[in-house]
């Protein structure tokens, strides 16, 4: 049997008119392609207007991934072609457009939260190609750091923040470790007083923030790297001849250590909040939440129960909006959907809606008297998310159609009766 045909040998005796059909024909199947041709013809001379309209035009669309697609593919395109336009706008705008999406509506298919790494990266080079006010840099970096909404590396910025910007970190930095800050803020301060050390070249600075913390050997061979990248090779021997001698034990540091061990032999919620617990209290949480965090997620692929403890660890540290993110890219049991959705739905109504649907056509598929009262519950709540997101009607014909397809199990129609949700008139 004869292999496949050459392709790229065959595309090449093709002539140009037909090779133009050919991709032509293509972009009516591939959204993110016919997209991406248009911007490449419309940015021909730098002109980077009609990558910003298509920004405009893609809000909700079901062509939105692809849409920002081709917006990153001409950045990308336009910065390695060497262009002089000022590219570092539309890539903060896309940066900021995609972690607006993920954050209103999480990430089904889990191409945004690649794209979002992407349009980071892109714009990174951008300001390293066309520095922006270090200053104003500086403003939106701590800004989207100290909200949650998104993870900045200094190091990928520092050429574009220079002494200015890396110096207005580190004074808003300072100032918010002076106001003893706790949770999510104090994490993220200690965060970038580390990173504000290490793009500033602050060896001193840098080895005394990583001596602070508990003693681990990561963080001893990392004090090592920095010595010795600095020329200090003699401290950096005598600092790990240190580190190997045995000293004197510290209570905190040690029920560190413990409670880190613990959650590696069996990472889940409970060794996460225990590992949080006292890695808080010892102001290391942020150095330990990463991996931490990264070994949930690791594990999170392997099915929906290691899913669901991602999930639970999440919601645990009051971080719903990640929790939910976490649930749309890995999944979730039944179980643990409805617990993320009680917890969302106070500010997210419409997205819950689907998750309490399921539970009702799960629970009615279980034909059981107890399953049937526990469906009324929820579809009294139900009643109420349509109410708030002014979707009533849509609620009043979901009931017709529930009612019509089970209109023979008299127990789950006595149970909604009794949960006092109205019956569809030819029903009642």
């Amino acid at each position: 049997m004869s292999g496949p045909p050459d392709l790229r040998s065959y595309l090449r005796g093709l002539d140009v008119g037909t090779l133009a059909d050919l991709l032509y024909a293509q972009t009516r199947r591939d959204p993110e392609l016919r997209h991406s041709l248009e911007l490449r013809a419309a940015t021909q001379s730098g002109d980077v207007s009609e990558a910003h309209r298509l920004l405009d035009a893609a809000g909700s669309d079901p062509d939105y991934a692809a849409k920002t697609g081709a917006v990153l593919d001409t950045v990308a395109r336009l910065l390695d072609a060497g262009s002089r336009a000022d590219l570092a706008p539309l890539a903060r705008r896309a940066v900021e457009d995609i972690a607006g999406m993920l954050e209103r509506h999480g990430d089904p298919s889990g191409d945004l939260g690649e794209r979002l790494e992407r349009a980071v990266a892109l714009y990174a080079r951008a300001c390293a190609a066309r520095p922006p006010d270090p200053e104003q840099l500086a403003d939106w970096i701590l800004e989207v750091s100290f909200e949650g909404r998104l993870v900045i590396e200094l190091a990928d910025f520092s050429g574009a923040l220079g002494e200015a910007g890396t110096a207005r970190i580190k004074s808003t930095v300072d100032e918010v470790l002076a106001g003893a800050p706790a949770g999510h803020r104090l994490a993220v301060a200690q965060r970038l007083q580390e990173e504000v050390a290490e793009v500033s070249g602050d060896v001193d600075g840098l080895v005394a923030i990583l001596s602070a913390k508990p003693p681990r050997v990561e963080v001893s061979l990392k004090i090592v790297r920095v010595l010795r990248a600095a020329g200090r090779h003699s401290e950096a021997i005598a600092y790990a001849a240190r580190a190997l001698t045995p000293h004197k034990p510290d209570p905190v540091a040690d029920v560190v250590l413990l409670r880190r061990k613990e959650f590696d032999e069996h990472p889940g919620p409970e060794t996460y909040a225990a590992l949080r617990s006292v890695a808080m209290e010892a102001g290391v949480w942020a150095a330990q939440r990463v991996s931490a965090v990264a070994r949930l997620r690791e594990r999170a692929t392997d099915g929906e129960e290691r899913a669901g403890e991602l999930v639970r660890a999440l919601l645990a540290e009051d971080r719903p909006d990640e929790a939910w993110r976490a649930w749309q890219r890995f999944g979730a049991s039944p179980e643990c959907r409805l617990e993320l959705a009680a917890v969302r739905e106070g500010t997210h109504p419409d997205e819950v809606i689907p998750v309490y649907r399921n539970r009702i056509e799960y629970l009615i598929e279980q034909k059981d008297p107890q399953a049937y009262r526990e469906a009324a519950k929820h579809l009294k709540k139900l009643r109420s998310l349509h109410k708030r997101t002014g979707t009533a009607e849509e609620f009043t014909g979901y009931m017709a159609e529930l009612v019509t397809v089970h209109r023979r199990k008299t127990r789950l129609v006595a149970e909604i009766r009794a949960a006092r949700i109205a019956l569809p008139k030819a029903t009642a």
